[in-house]
């Protein structure tokens, strides 16, 4: 009999007369040739928005770190002459260009993968990628649902390779220091966390189904999600406000601050309920065809009583706390509270207050870590790459500061809510097993229905 892991190998792979080679290969092996002084050849899948990104990173890395960026690729090939000269430019090396994502994996010069793919690729393809012997960074959130989370913790373990995902305030010096002072009991015993996602998204519109541009590989792009016709406003960027292929705003920018909520509450496991309620206001949906709320509040309770509050807004709002945080976590304690601004400011900025006084005891300091990146995505977010790029050359997850573990754990949040919001109910959920509790409806959205031969397998 066939295994799943096989089918998908064959399956997909066999489709374009591509074998992986590189299949089982260990880390191990890799050691030997990734030293301190060894070249780390990259490739970039996803090339738009989030890619371009990658792209200057890893561009920036190609002394620091010894990286280079070898092959380009992405389904839609418009992205390709843009993006390679930009390569060209910043490292003097010309990237190869690839559509077909299993060239990438099959390529054994490969070291690392980067995905800044949609969300309904991350999962079958770092499954892919580990189980060709290639390490992985992988954007936020990890995953598309549940089931893909576990088993790309599985895969990474079982071929011995490094997965980092994309939560890069987990590697910014404020939002650490942040993280300790709480562990620390600066604010008492820490017994809520609430984040924020405040940010403004407007209607972008409606389309007739069309025809694919000539530059799209549609069937490729579309991957594991169920088939529909081509959509202008259900491709670039749009995906991320359908089902099918995204996860809405608390499962794009909000599950950055659901990581940092998780982690300062140091909760290294799943929560016992959730309840989300919400629904599209202001947009209607004969001018729109988003589908994911954009306004939800989702509350979350873990077996201790610890509580995480999560607000998405998406319209017109106010800030919230003495810094007036619309991106960022609020942490409530038995001696105060800690406001911590996640992205609007320089450097992750925080300030704790002790019990109803009006005045900051304890923060950073304001400009601290001010140290942009040459993308000017933050300070410190070259540092989340250059960690993965330590721990890949040390072959060592311990070293990651988002471990795929992390990251699941932290991408389950807003999977959990999402589900709960869709059916309209309380969900109790037990970790252990992660199931439902007596709800075989709520299991089934666990996963999906997979579109052959786009499979994320049982046995990876």
């Amino acid at each position: 009999m066939t295994k799943r892991r096989d089918f998908i190998r064959n399956g997909v792979l066999g489709t374009a007369g591509i074998t992986l080679g590189g299949i089982g290969l260990r880390a191990s092996v890799y050691e030997s040739i990734i030293g301190s002084s060894d070249r780390i050849n990259v490739a970039i899948v996803g090339l738009r928005s989030r890619g371009s990104n990658h792209l200057d990173e890893w561009c920036y890395l190609k002394d620091k770190q010894n990286v280079q960026v070898t092959v380009l690729c992405d389904a839609d090939e418009q992205f390709f002459a843009e993006r390679s000269k930009t390569v060209l430019d910043k490292t003097g090396v010309k990237p190869v260009t690839e559509w077909d994502l299993h060239k990438v994996i099959d390529n054994k010069d490969i070291h690392v993968v980067s995905f800044a793919t949609p969300n309904h690729w991350h999962a079958l393809g770092t499954i892919l990628a580990c189980q060709a012997g290639k390490n992985v960074y992988v954007e936020k959130p990890a995953c598309h649902n549940i089931f893909e989370g576990r088993k790309m913790i599985e895969a990474a373990r079982k071929y011995d390779v490094r997965v980092q995902v994309g939560f890069q305030a987990r590697s910014y010096k404020n939002i650490i220091d942040a993280i300790k002072f709480l562990h620390g009991g600066g604010i008492g015993d820490v017994y809520m966390a609430r984040g924020l996602c405040f940010k403004p998204r407007d209607s972008f519109g409606i389309a007739k189904d069309s025809v694919p541009p000539p530059t799209l590989h549609y069937d490729r792009w579309l991957g594991p999600a169920l088939w529909r016709e081509y959509n202008e406003k259900r491709g670039h960027y749009n995906w991320h406000w359908h089902w099918n292929t995204g996860n809405g705003d608390s499962g794009n920018q909000g599950v950055h601050e659901f990581d940092i909520a998780r982690w300062g509450l140091n909760k290294n496991e799943h929560p016992v309920s959730v309840y989300s309620s919400g629904g599209i206001y202001g947009i209607s949906p004969d001018e729109c065809s988003q589908e994911t709320p954009n306004t939800q509040s989702s509350v979350f309770k873990y077996k201790d009583g610890t509580m995480l509050e999560f607000e998405t807004r998406g319209r017109y709002f106010n800030k919230e706390g003495n810094m007036g945080i619309g991106i960022g976590n609020i942490f409530y304690g038995t001696e105060g509270y800690l406001e911590l601004q996640a992205w609007e400011k320089s450097g992750g900025e925080w300030q704790a207050f002790r019990k109803r006084e009006k005045e900051p005891f304890a923060g950073s300091k304001i400009g601290e870590g001010k140290q942009l990146s040459p993308t000017l995505l933050g300070p410190d977010s070259t540092d989340h790459f250059s960690n993965f790029i330590n721990a890949v050359r040390a072959g060592k997850d311990e070293i990651l500061n988002s471990d795929i573990n992390e990251g699941f754990y932290s991408s389950a949040l807003p999977h959990l809510a999402n589900i709960s919001y869709r059916l309209g109910r309380e969900l109790k959920f037990m970790g252990d097993y992660e199931k439902f509790a007596n709800d075989s409806e709520a299991d089934t959205m666990l996963t999906r229905n997979y579109r052959k031969p786009y499979v994320v397998p049982n046995e990876v």
